[in-house]
């Protein structure tokens, strides 16, 4: 005979906690383990439910919500169309209802709305409205910018469905080489905490409810202070460290986050070395999310480990060891349990429930510990409205909304409004329309509607060359899209660039997702622009004047890599005689 459900925990005129209670004594053990394990899910390139991803290793759709009754999925990839994402969304949540209990999924996602392209950081925009990354934002200065985009950001997730944000990442950027910094606000704490409160207040509005996107701010206790640069994606970089004993300054932009009321953290995969906390790991550490995270700033949200703590995994046939960092040695089983005690609610990149039943069944666990993570999760659900009215989405009403004039609007002007001006020498910016221009890195079609351009720097009246901060080749494909190493151009890079602007008077714009050192250029071009995510006519709506420039960087430029090396990690603006300092922007006169 089938087990009665008391379906009053659907009845949206009680109390949520109440709700929460009715719903969670009527959970099995298969099910309250399911709500443990947010991993990336896919979906077809129409709206039909995915049978899973051979190149990532993930199963498909029904396997994960009627089998391992999973619910909580990072949608990976950009989705051909809104009204695409919107239908496989509602799909999805129709397979959910069918459950024994109908727990509605929830969907995070990376970041979606910058030119970014790493699939363990962020995704390509697709049909969003498209903006400079966050350091693009942190150039703008701009409070209100940064909580309007959120604003844009909110309407679009909801309209296809997606209720989480995996971000803002508000890691102070104090380590020039570190790979991750695009995302960050960039070395100053102040900013930082303004834009960072602003950026959530944009996704979650005042109060976390129906119409928010939850933010999993990260990556508790600050990420920046990584050993050499190098990141805790990988085995060589999972060494944070604090030589300048700046370890409480990392802490201060999430003390603003907890006062704009953040709803999830997310600890980093780095572990602390020479501090008086226990050297594993974040998401293993009891220290840092019991001691630090719960007890003394008083948070109750969801705490989601960052991805693939567990369990290893192989993606695109390369090895990619679990990022247990300190716990290498324990089995995956030791190290779920480490995390569990260490406070944390959800497994980010996992998919292993049937694990966490055998260590509640065996008795390694109390089922208690389950309840208490369970309650956030379920809570969360309610909050955002995902067993109410929220659950499904209006599929046209995804079109109308996702990408429409005015969104891409306000990100095309973000994008201008973020390009800053390191030189100009003898006034040559801005350029008079109609000059003859040699162009390298920007499409001929585009920079043509602003001159005429021409095959050589011979013929030029002005070359416009857009290149990208250095980077070191690493071994794997995955390592390659976290840029780390020398923020020195190669000689032969620094060779052609001069060489053009030997012939013509050269205009150098660079994507700066880490500071590169301009030291051998500096006074040799024209003029130099920072972008960080902004389409070619953003840039030469500046170039040309339709604009003006209004950034100002984010962090220090350094001067030479000697400057770097000697940095100590954890303390803002340390590196000696910096090529051009925070804040740093030029206006056209």
């Amino acid at each position: 005979m089938t087990e009665r459900v008391d379906s009053s925990y659907t009845d949206a005129a009680l109390p949520i906690d109440e709700r929460v209670e009715i719903l969670l004594c009527q959970l099995t053990l298969e099910e309250k383990a399911g709500l443990f394990f947010q991993t990336m899910i896919t979906m077809n390139p129409e709206d039909s439910l995915s049978d899973g991803d051979e190149t990532f290793g993930l199963p498909g759709n029904v396997e994960y919500v009627t089998h391992r009754l999973m619910n909580h999925f990072n949608i990976l990839g950009s989705g051909p169309t809104p009204e695409a994402i919107a239908g496989w969304h509602n799909k999805l949540q129709e397979l959910a209802a069918s459950t024994r209990l109908g727990i509605p999924v929830t969907i995070s996602t990376d970041p979606r709305h910058s030119y970014s392209d790493n699939p363990l950081a962020a995704l390509t925009t697709g049909a969003f409205s498209v903006w400079p990354d966050t350091l693009g934002l942190a150039a703008t200065r701009d409070e209100a910018l940064v909580e309007r985009f959120g604003d844009i950001a909110r309407q679009e997730y909801t309209a296809v469905g997606i209720r989480v944000a995996l971000h803002p990442q508000i890691d102070l950027a104090t380590e020039p080489r570190w790979s991750r910094q695009l995302q960050t606000f960039g070395e100053d704490v102040e900013l930082t905490c303004a834009l960072g409160a602003a950026y959530i207040r944009g996704f979650q509005g005042t109060t976390l409810g129906h119409d928010s996107v939850a933010t999993m701010t990260k990556h508790f206790p600050g990420g920046g202070p990584q050993l050499d640069g190098e990141d805790p994606h990988f085995a060589h970089g999972r060494e944070q460290v604090y030589p300048g004993g700046r370890f409480e300054l990392h802490l201060k932009p999430f003390e603003a986050a907890f006062g704009a009321g953040t709803s999830q953290i997310m600890p980093y995969y780095g572990m602390p070395v020479g501090t008086d906390l226990e050297e594993v790991g974040f998401g293993f550490n009891k220290g840092v999310i019991t001691t630090m995270l719960r007890e003394r700033f008083g948070f109750d949200g969801i705490v989601c480990t960052d991805w693939g703590l567990i369990n290893n995994s192989e993606i695109m046939g390369a090895p990619f060891p679990a990022r247990a960092w300190g716990v290498e040695h324990l089995t995956p089983r030791e190290r779920m349990i480490k995390a569990l005690d260490a406070g944390v609610d959800q497994f980010g990149g996992e998919a292993c429930p049937e694990l966490l039943i055998d260590i509640v069944r065996s008795g390694e666990l109390p089922e208690s510990r389950l309840d208490v993570s369970a309650r956030r999760l379920l809570r969360e659900k309610f909050v955002l409205g995902l067993f109410d009215e929220q659950r499904y989405v209006d599929v046209e009403r995804a079109k109308q909304i996702v990408g429409n004039a005015d969104f891409v609007a306000a990100g095309e002007a973000a994008q201008r409004a973020s390009i800053t001006l390191l030189t100009n020498t003898d006034a040559l910016l801005p350029l008079s329309r109609g000059s003859k221009v040699y162009v390298e890195g920007i499409d001929s079609e585009v920079a043509g509607r602003y001159g005429t351009v021409v095959a050589t720097p011979a013929e030029a009246d002005v070359a416009i060359v857009r290149i990208a901060a250095p980077y070191e080749q690493r071994p794997t494909m995955f390592e390659n899209f976290f840029h780390s190493g020398s923020l020195d151009f190669s000689a032969g890079q620094v060779a052609h660039l001069l060489e053009v602007a030997t012939v013509v008077p050269t205009v150098l714009d660079v994507f700066m997702d880490r500071p590169a050192i301009l030291t051998p250029l500096v006074d040799r071009v024209g003029a130099i622009t920072a972008n960080w995510g902004a389409g070619p006519s953003a840039l030469l709506d500046v170039l040309f004047g339709e604009s003006s420039p209004q950034g100002a960087l984010p962090f220090d430029l350094p001067s030479s890599m000697a400057a770097v090396e000697a940095n100590l990690p954890d303390v803002p603006f340390d590196t000696v005689d910096p090529l051009f300092r925070f804040g740093h922007g030029l206006r056209y006169s």
